[in-house]
């Protein structure tokens, strides 16, 4: 098969492995597209960082033994040009953004110059031409576990009169697009981030009222709003259980470190003595949830869903989507260096190649 060199970031084992290195993409006429599923060949222009990219670097997987030694591409989130749309509606040239859950396939991570992706796994949908790639790179992840949220305790809010909504950090990524989401529908929200967040959340979110955690006991300020629901953007477990609370969703789980996989991979951590506790009594609160011994409980993983993207077109505009910084492509490890601090407010970029399709195949 004819390829073409492409430079990509790739790692081994852990975000230590981390390397500047060169995979071979296919070209445009060599794209997969017999006796599978749909692939399509993009050049890579921008993309966004989340910790869930960490999270599978840092997998324990690859370090058994017959695991997959080969160099793996990284990242999630993208924005870019078509360079062949296979058998999708996507024809060459489009400008796009969207995202894969699995970037460790071969050539399949964003964080390279060419990347070809598997739609069984992938979703994506032309980008908005007022939208700047840094910006589209940063939107696909975060606002589908939004609205896999949003949807997951929609029912559970609008059955009640006072239809109120805790976001547990709500300057993240992820929270303020729930919170807009929330918003929306008519719910009021109290959201916790950091004091220096207060104003971002209280002006620009226009949440009705806010929780700084690091001056205030979080549980006792957030049960004094009373909300009917709880969506937990964080991880841990201090607003599980609240008396008024009729359903709790979280895209963490109980851990609150950043390193380990969150989401409903929690559920199946048995890795030792804390992360057992924690598996089972998450199992325990679902139950309980499902044959209604208290609250509902659940945690989620986002909706790969195109019509919810096309709702994200017609819903942000540039000035809605939050980039934290933007970073060179030679500049990666010190983008992932700033992710993992934790203090990032909104997305974190790296910019990869200018618009067109110049000096691809």
């Amino acid at each position: 098969m004819a390829t073409t060199p492409s430079k990509a970031w790739t790692f081994t084992a852990g975000l230590p492995s981390l390397t500047q290195t060169t995979t071979h993409p296919p070209r445009a006429g060599e794209v997969k597209s017999v006796f599978t599923t749909p692939h399509i060949l993009v050049k890579i222009n921008a993309c966004a960082l989340n910790p869930v990219d960490i999270q599978i670097m840092n997998l324990p997987s690859w370090r058994l033994p017959g695991a997959n030694s080969k160099p793996k591409t990284c990242v999630c989130d993208f924005s870019g040009t078509v360079i062949t749309g296979g058998r999708t509606e996507l024809k060459r040239g489009d400008e796009v953004f969207g995202m894969t859950i699995k970037p460790f396939e071969e050539t399949g991570g964003a964080l390279a110059e060419v990347a070809q992706f598997n739609m069984a796994h992938s979703v994506a949908v032309k980008k908005p031409r007022e939208w700047s790639h840094e910006k589209a790179a940063g939107v696909c992840l975060v606002w589908l576990t939004a609205k896999s949220c949003v949807e997951s305790v929609a029912k559970f809010v609008d059955a009640t009169a006072s239809k109120r909504v805790a976001v547990l950090g709500g300057s993240s990524a992820t929270g303020m697009y729930t919170v807009m989401l929330a918003k929306q529908r008519g719910w009021k929200v109290v959201t916790t981030s950091s004091g220096r967040n207060r104003e971002f959340c209280v002006e620009t979110l226009k949440v009705d009222e806010h929780v700084d955690y690091t001056k205030q006991t979080v549980r006792a300020a957030v049960q004094k709003f009373a909300p009917d629901a709880v969506i937990d953007c964080v991880g841990g477990t201090e607003c599980v259980g609240l008396p008024s609370s009729k359903r709790y969703v979280s895209i963490v789980g109980d851990k609150t470190g950043r390193s380990s996989m969150g989401g409903p991979a929690t559920y199946y951590d048995f890795l030792g003595p804390f992360a057992l506790y924690r598996a089972t009594m998450q199992w325990v609160r679902w139950a309980r949830g499902q044959y209604g011994y208290g609250e509902s409980y659940d945690i989620i993983l986002l909706g790969m869903k195109k019509e919810w993207l096309e709702e994200a077109k017609a819903t942000l505009t540039p000035d809605d989507i939050v980039v934290d910084s933007v970073f060179a492509f030679e500049d990666a490890k010190k983008a992932f260096e700033r992710l993992d601090t934790g203090r990032a407010r909104g997305k974190v970029v790296i910019k990869i190649s200018d618009t067109g399709l110049s000096g691809t195949v």
